[in-house]
This record gives structure tokens, sequence and C-alpha cells, in this order.
């Protein structure tokens, strides 16, 4: 326990160096496995593959939970079309392209190189937008890399399984009605038990509200599980469970966000380090160039042309195709990915892991730290004066069958300089209170909000969704909401 504590009380402020130097924090992660491993001070021995499959498998629940809860509907929206073909014939053009490259440049078997070519497939945005905080990038890019690493896994992890199964790999027309029946499986759970699951969470009032988080997190792995069970894509059902539940106006939201990350971090750190335990660098030697030419073939090949080829009905902006070939980060689930074969038992499986592990880190030590610079040089940088969206915390009072409603005005908010009167609530919902700099007084209608302003409302459970749509958008259009519409 004294062990896993310091670990990850280190990982914990490794978290401020990641953020200072724009590296993504895997790669400290994976440091510190290694550190404490076989090779290492702590002279840690760990090769157990199945255990960490199991482990990463967990721990990619709850990150993609995470993700989901934190991806907005009406970001991600317009982008889904894009995505979803990112995440099939992207995919299908990723594997191709790299096992040829894997195979007639570095001499690997077929089977190898399909492995190869499937496994550094999947993408990551936890690894791209850990790197791209201080350069915010336009909706549209960033809704279609948001919601291509959450689609993409489900694919990929199909073919992985099937080219590591020890018979012959199946037809190509045969892997892609399965994947298509497992993807569509995985989507129909994950919606289902999305939206039962906000159904009932915002028509139950829990005893506590600390009860809310783990409820949220509880659904999401349901959604997981069943979705495996009906032999569907158990990943792609968390994501849009998750998804559903984090666009559903739950009670104490901004509660349930702050565990979900928490969670979230804790996941990534443990999954990094198990992965850095199990990996054994002195073997890593004798695979870096043929890793560093495979990746190469990845970065600028594989990426740019299935980032070209899917987009092309979309006619999307040549600097923002760009960007995102070169935001194809790799994280930890082709790592993950790379343990299947080790488990199957296929020949060469070891190899297959040192070359994925050494891609991974080289690739991301290059393009992580450039990724802003990149953003900035295409000029895909989101104007910094977007007003900031409220983040409303909803309490339910089941016997007065109302809800009370709190938030902080926050710096780039529009309701900066509007007066209570003017935010024109609901008949049944009413300001209540407000604290400003420590003092909390009851509002007149002609008390003007300012910037860090916490405000209490109180709303009838009929207007309920009508008094927060009518702050949210005062919040992003100012006085003139009437007249911009709901939306502000």
């Amino acid at each position: 326990m004294l062990v896993c504590s310091l670990v990850l009380l280190v990982a914990v402020a490794a978290v401020r160096v990641s953020s200072r130097s724009g590296l993504p924090s895997l790669l400290i992660y994976l440091g510190i496995g290694i550190a404490i491993g076989q090779d290492g001070i702590g002279n840690v021995v760990f090769d157990n593959a199945e255990l960490t499959q199991v482990i990463g498998y967990a721990a990619l629940v709850v990150i993609l939970a995470e993700g989901g809860l934190g991806t907005k509907w009406k970001e991600i929206r317009p982008a889904l079309p894009a995505a979803i073909m990112l995440s099939l014939v992207g995919v299908a053009i990723s594997v191709g392209v790299t096992a040829a490259g894997a195979h007639y440049l570095v001499g690997l078997e077929w089977r190898q190189s399909l492995l190869i070519g499937a496994v550094v497939s999947s993408t990551d945005a936890a690894a791209v937008f850990s790197v791209l905080r201080k350069v915010p990038l336009p909706a549209r890019v960033t809704g279609v890399l948001e919601a291509e690493s959450g689609f993409n896994d489900a694919p990929v992890v199909i073919l992985v399984v099937a080219f590591a199964t020890l018979g012959p790999v199946a037809p190509w027309y045969v892997l892609i009605g399965k994947i298509a029946l497992e993807l569509a499986i995985g989507a129909a759970i994950g919606l289902a038990v999305g939206f039962l699951g906000a159904y009932g969470l915002r028509h139950v009032a829990l005893p506590a509200s600390g009860l809310y988080p783990i409820a949220v997190m509880a659904i999401a792995v349901s959604a997981y599980a069943a979705g495996a069970l009906a032999h569907g894509s158990g990943f792609l059902a968390v994501y849009l469970a998750a998804m559903v539940l984090g666009n559903a106006k739950l009670p104490h939201w901004p509660a349930t966000r702050g565990f979900a990350d928490g969670l979230g971090w804790i996941a990534q750190i443990g999954m990094f380090v198990l992965l850095g335990l199990l990996v054994t660098p002195h073997e890593l030697v004798n695979d870096f160039w043929p890793a560093v030419v495979i990746g190469l073939v990845l970065t600028m090949v594989a990426r740019p042309l299935e980032v070209f080829v899917s987009l092309l009905p979309f006619r999307l902006p040549w600097q923002e195709q760009a960007l995102m070939s070169w935001a194809g980060l790799r994280g930890a689930v082709p790592i993950i990915l790379a343990t299947i074969p080790m488990v199957s038992g296929i020949e060469g499986s070891d190899r297959v892991f040192n070359i994925v592990f050494v891609l991974v880190v080289v690739y991301t030590l290059v393009q992580g730290p450039t990724l802003p610079w990149v953003a900035r040089t295409l000029d895909l940088g989101r104007p910094s004066d977007t007003p900031a969206d409220l983040g409303i915390e909803s309490a339910p009072l089941e016997k007065l069958r109302g809800h009370l409603l709190s938030f902080e005005i926050p710096g780039g908010s529009r309701m900066h300089g509007v007066e209570v009167s003017e935010l024109r609530l609901p008949a049944g919902a009413s300001v209540t209170l407000v604290v400003r700099d420590g003092r909390s007084f009851v509002p007149l209608p002609s008390t003007v909000l300012r910037r860090g302003d916490e405000l209490l409302v109180v709303a009838t459970d009929p207007v309920r969704d009508a008094a927060e749509a009518r702050l949210r958008a005062v919040a992003r259009g100012g006085k003139l909401a009437g007249w911009l519409g709901t939306g502000g």
C-alpha cells in the first residue's frame, strides 16, 4: 500500500510536469512503470500479459466513460459523419498501408504485419488534447478527433482479435460483416442504457448527492458489460451511453464530472504504470529501428492517406486535414491491444509488443510537443472571446416538487452586467440568493450581476429545463439573448 500510494502521488505530481513540457502524461506514467520494473531501480519482475490485458480493458472502459461524459453533443453532432468514415474506411486504409510497410520494409510475416497495422490504427484523444490545452481548436476539428477516438476502438479490437486467432484469418467480407454487426449491437445497447439511465436519475431523488456520480459510472460500465455479453462492441456501448448521460442535464452534474475525471486519471495512471512494468527495456534495442520505420510509414503515409480519402466527401479545408493527419497520436490502446497476440500465443508476439511500445513512445515524443506549433502555424486556434458556458448544478427537491440550480458566472460569460430582471426567467423560477466576494444577499430585480457571482435559483419541476435553458442563453448572448434565440 505504501508503494502504491507513493507511485500514485508521484504520478499526480507528474501531471504538472506534463502540462509545462507539452508532453502527454502517458509517457511519464510509462517511465514510472519502467523505472520500478526489472531493469529499473525497483527491480520488480512482472510478465503477466493476461492480467495486464484484463486491467487495461477495465481502465479503458473507465477512460471511455469519462470521455463520453465530457462530450458535448452540439459540438460532436456535425462531426459524426466524418468521424464514422475515419473510424471505418480510415482504419481499413491505415491497416493495409501500415501492414504493407511492415512486411516489405521490415520483413515481418503477414500475420505479424497485419497485427501491427491493426493495433496502431487506434487513436487516443486523451493524448491529443493533453498537449492542446493552450491551443483550443475549432469545434469541427475537436469534434472529429474526439468522436474518432471514441469510435475507432471498436473495429480495431475486432480486427486484432481476428488476426490473433490461431486459425486462418476470415475473408475480408466476413470481417466487414462482423464489424458492422458488433457496432450496430453496441450502438443500440449503449443508447438504450444511456437513455434509460438518464430517465431514472432525473426522476429518482437519491438520499445523498455523492450517490449520483457512483450511479452514473455504474450505468456506463453496465453498458459495456451488456454490449459484450450480447456479442456487440462494449467499447462503443460505454462511450455512447456516457455521452447520452453527459448531455442529459443530470442532478449534481459538476460533482459527477469531477468524480469521473478523477477516476479517469486513476485509470490512466494504473494502466500506463502497469504497461511500463510489463515491458523489458533491454529487449527493445533490436526492435527500435523497425519501429521507427513502421511509425514513419504510419505517420507520413497511412494517416494522411486515410484522412484525405475518408474526408474527401466533406471537402474540409486542407489546413484542418493537415492538422488531423498530424494529430493522430497513439496512446494506451495500441499497447494494450498488443497484449492480445501475447495471450493468444501467436509466434513473434513479443516482438509485436516491443515494436508497438517503441513506436508509441517515439512518435508521441515527436508529435506531442509539436502539435501546438502545427495548430498555430495552420492558423486553427479558436477566438479567445468565445463566451464561456455555465456549469449549472441541479439538486432535486422531491417533496417540494422543485429544483435548486446553483452556478458561478465565469469570466467569459456575457451574463456580466445583466440585471436580475433582465434574466426573464419563466414563471415558477426565481433568483433567491447571490454570493459575491464571500457575502450572500437576496437580490433585487435591479441587482446587476458580475463575473464571479454565485447564484442560487429555485425552479418548480415543470419549468426546470426552461429555466436552465434561459440561463445558458443569457450567459452566451447577454441582454440580446431574447433576440438571438434560446441558444443565445
